[in-house]
């Protein structure tokens, strides 16, 4: 259990490495022959990094860590049966589409959280293409055999747009082009950084403007992978969010540019009254006079916690929209952040799709991140201008993303036991 004491937060950090483009560049990196080489600082890798290179592992990849390098092999050993994800939802439903290439059975299997998140999305799309395709009534462990047939599939992305970015992937190296379908497209900036990864490294893609059609080119013949991991607006966000409520915060390594779903924030924080500075590759946030602000979060849920620990210290009631997307992350999001700032004497209710949040002053409280890292990690900031400690159960959650967030924290005088 963590304990933490309202204060000041300042200083200057690095953005943790993004676990999304990480992932997916691993993912790749398991369809490209060769060396491929993947930057990044590797002497803290988060939980779900870890769940990726163990899917590698799985597919029959060499793995060398170096300290700021992972160099992947693809196709060195001979592939197992088993694909371990963790409690990885983007490993698990990404590698679904990559172990539909092989004409060998795979078992994709999840732990903890993950065991209770469906996977239903994925069956249709699969069957659809003619591979072999079973779940446990919706839920993991995924039973997959290939290899993909077809040439035109439609894929719910309403939900998730995960499976979307590995059929993507595992489209470039199908035996003939594929078209993909996804009316409805939610997330959509997580499938453009999939395109700009692909891209990137030479898949040829058309797409429409609202990514919800695709025609993909198979076959590509990807030379050897090299590429830079880019900090994580995700892991930012709460960061940025601490230096809104008691900062100035600063963090480096983050692209301004970037198609990270969660550099929204950035929006969030200025609506809200925050003082944002952007120099370069540095982000630098003072507190201001906090206000209401009203904000739609359907294609970036994973900014409902720190959005709600910023409106919790606003003055005002803040609305906050897209709650249809939080029911199946690693807890019930809309639930847990009502019960566990409810702890806290912050009111928030889901009226229609949104969730409304009026601010006040978090008081001393003992907390449940509920096995969910970002509940954690929100549960920390908005503490830091409340009237006591805060103490939170299931601080650990913190290693599925950002495992050295408190201690980041700390670093920016922070006191926490």
């Amino acid at each position: 259990m963590k304990h933490v004491t309202p204060g000041t937060a300042s200083g200057t950090l690095n953005a943790p490495p993004s676990k999304s483009m990480a992932q997916r560049a691993i993912a790749l990196a398991t369809l490209i022959p060769g060396e491929n080489r993947i930057q990044l600082n590797t002497r803290a890798l988060c939980d779900d990094i870890e769940s990726a290179l163990g899917a590698a592992l799985a597919l029959g990849a060499d793995i060398t860590r170096h300290p700021n390098e992972i160099v992947v092999h693809s196709g060195v050993n001979a592939p197992q049966v088993e694909i371990p994800c963790g409690e990885s939802g983007l490993c698990l439903r990404m590698f679904s589409a990559i172990a539909a290439l092989f004409d060998r059975p795979h078992r994709l299997v999840a732990r903890g959280t993950l065991q209770r998140r469906p996977v239903d999305m994925v069956v249709a799309p699969l069957r659809a293409l003619g591979t072999t395709c079973h779940t446990q009534g919706g839920f993991p462990p995924l039973d997959i055999q290939g290899p993909l047939r077809g040439t035109e599939v439609a894929v719910d992305g309403t939900t998730s747009s995960q499976f979307l970015t590995g059929l993507l992937m595992a489209a470039t190296r199908a035996a003939q082009p594929l078209r993909i379908q996804s009316p409805g497209l939610k997330s959509r900036p997580y499938v453009q950084m999939t395109l700009d990864l692909l891209r990137s490294a030479g898949a040829q893609i058309e797409a429409d403007e609202r990514l919800e059609n695709y025609v993909v080119a198979g076959n590509t013949a990807y030379a050897p992978l090299r590429y830079q991991v880019p900090g994580d607006w995700s892991g930012a966000a709460s960061l940025l969010v601490a230096g809104a409520l008691s900062g100035p915060v600063s963090v480096c390594g983050l692209d301004a540019q970037s198609a990270q779903a969660d550099r929204a924030i950035l929006d969030a924080l200025a609506q809200c009254g925050a003082r944002v500075h952007i120099d370069g590759d540095c982000v630098t946030v003072r507190r201001g006079a906090l206000q209401a602000f009203d904000f739609d979060a359907a294609h970036c849920p994973d900014l409902f916690p720190p959005l709600v620990a910023l409106a919790a210290n606003a003055a005002g009631t803040s609305r906050i929209a897209g709650v249809h997307r939080l029911a199946t992350k690693e807890s019930d999001r809309a639930k847990t952040l009502q019960s566990e700032f409810g702890h806290m004497g912050i009111a928030l209710s889901v009226q229609d799709d949104s969730l409304h949040i009026t601010g006040g002053r978090p008081r001393a409280a003992t907390v449940d991140a509920h096995g969910d890292h970002r509940i954690a990690m929100a549960c920390a900031v908005a503490a830091l201008p409340g009237d006591g400690p805060l103490s939170i159960r299931g601080d650990d959650a913190v290693h599925k993303s950002y495992p050295g967030f408190f201690s980041d924290l700390t670093a920016l005088g922070v006191h926490i036991s």
